[in-house]
């Protein structure tokens, strides 16, 4: 019970840090002019499912100070966490034509009720420029375009249902996964991210889960341009690609970096599951040479393109294989000679729906070649877990594929939730010799794993 609560605390942390659309927070106790449907559209909007602005105008009453012009910047400042924070709302207004000693200073009604409500130092800084502690109302007329995401969302939807949704921001396209009770809205939902978040041009719904094969998905245009190809900027690096076609995931960034940290200059990196190069291309910059495989054919050729686009393509060969073919083809006609040098060798494997299962392609890879324990490759595998000791399942999971206990000889890296009760690790070991030149009777060729559909939907969310 414990670990699922943890985990369940780490995703919700974990998916804060996107955008987000949540449910407007409650009014403060007692600080409230009224009740916080102030800060909501109107009724009939309820239901709606093709977006009509105009009907989201009202005018609410909010609270506010005369000041005189002459101390409005430092009364401004004083009572900045007083002031109305509205998108698109001043919060200095011109009381009337006449009015040219003084301006309205607009303050939020969720937090100043009454002078009492002001907190000592603000009712000190008042005092000390000579600033009249009387309320006044102001007639204040808000639009959609005053209003907050969720404010909209949560008008419109029906009462009772969670508007929660996060979205992924790739470039210019917003990536949603709507649940089901939002799909009849999700035009709607589309336009107000679009309209909300600038530079987003596109919105995307996924409409399956990923392909194994591809790890890509089929997705709706929801709003705007149906340009899905994309470019984002990853820890300094440029990348461009047809995210309806290829796999990309803005929040394995940090994992990307991670890895590429441990590679030194002159070492050699094998990139399985390449994809569009986020592992590849960062690791030929800092000096790197790189094999890169991917099986999707359109991400091989955005993998070359990024790979010109950042100028390693010198450092980067690229190669459009399946996985164990990868292994048993390039990977093996490498390898001998760089046993023999003193770089390093990195294997990275980042499927982590089936990249464990790849592990035995390793078994007796090198069973020709006289055996030694110098300079053997380090290999950075990814895998999802949902046992409630994830750390163990992935490294008995690595040790069955291998045919040979792990458990003393690697390390875990928690990576993310995927979901509440599915975990992403990567298991980190040095390939064992015993493995990699064992003789054909010293293992059992096990069949090849048959492509299996990824289980959950939430990792490219």
């Amino acid at each position: 019970m414990l670990r699922t609560l943890t985990r369940f605390f780490v995703y919700v942390q974990t998916e804060s840090n996107l955008k987000r659309l949540s449910l407007c927070s409650a009014a403060r106790t007692g600080s409230a002019m009224t009740e916080p449907k102030l800060y909501r559209p109107p009724a009939e909007v309820r239901g709606m499912t093709s977006l009509d602005k105009d009907a989201f105008t009202q005018t609410i009453t909010v609270p506010a100070l005369r000041v005189p012009t002459g101390v409005l910047n430092k009364i401004v400042k004083s009572l900045k966490k007083s002031t109305i924070q509205r998108p698109g709302v001043p919060r200095v207004v011109q009381e009337t034509e006449e009015s040219s000693d003084s301006r309205l200073l607009l303050l939020d009604p969720n937090r100043v009720a009454t002078p009492s409500s002001f907190s000592e130092a603000e009712a000190e800084a008042l005092r000390s420029f000579g600033v009249a502690e009387e309320l006044h109302r102001y007639e204040l007329k808000l639009t959609y375009d005053n209003l907050k995401s969720e404010e909209v969302l949560e008008a419109v939807l029906p009462p009772g249902q969670d508007v929660t949704s996060a979205f992924s921001r790739v470039g210019h396209i917003a990536h949603m996964n709507l649940r089901d009770h939002q799909l009849p809205y999700k035009n709607l939902i589309g336009q107000v991210i679009m309209d909300k978040n600038p530079g987003v041009t596109c919105v995307v719904n996924k409409l399956n889960i990923i392909d194994s094969t591809y790890r890509n998905f089929k997705m709706e245009v929801l709003a705007g341009e149906e340009n899905m190809v994309a470019k984002v900027k990853e820890n300094g690096v440029t990348y461009e690609f047809d995210f309806s076609r290829v796999y990309w995931n803005p929040r394995l960034s940090t994992e990307h970096q991670r890895v590429v940290q441990l590679v030194k200059r002159g070492d050699t990196v094998f990139d399985v599951f390449a994809g569009v190069g986020p592992f590849a291309v960062p690791a030929a910059r800092s000096g790197a040479s790189v094999l890169a495989n991917d099986l999707n054919p359109e991400s091989h050729r955005w993998l070359q393109h990024n790979c010109k686009l950042n100028k390693v393509e010198g450092k980067v060969r690229t190669f459009n294989l399946d996985g164990r073919a990868f292994i048993q083809g390039p990977l093996k006609q490498e390898l001998p000679g760089l046993l023999r040098g003193k770089a390093s060798v990195h294997v990275v494997m980042n499927l982590p729906a089936l990249a464990l299962d790849f592990l035995d392609a390793f078994r007796g890879l090198l069973h020709q070649e006289p055996p030694c324990d110098h300079n053997l490759p380090t290999v950075h595998c990814y895998g999802f877990s949902k046992d409630d000791n994830p750390d163990t399942d992935v490294v008995k999971r690595a040790s069955r594929s291998l045919g040979l206990p792990l458990e003393d000889r690697c390390s875990v890296h928690f990576v993310r939730n995927v979901a509440p009760n599915k975990d992403m690790l990567c298991v980190r070991f040095t390939l064992p010799k015993e493995v990699l030149f064992c003789s054909d009777e010293e293992h059992a060729e096990e069949p090849a794993s048959k492509r299996q559909k990824c289980e959950d939907t939430t990792d490219s969310a």
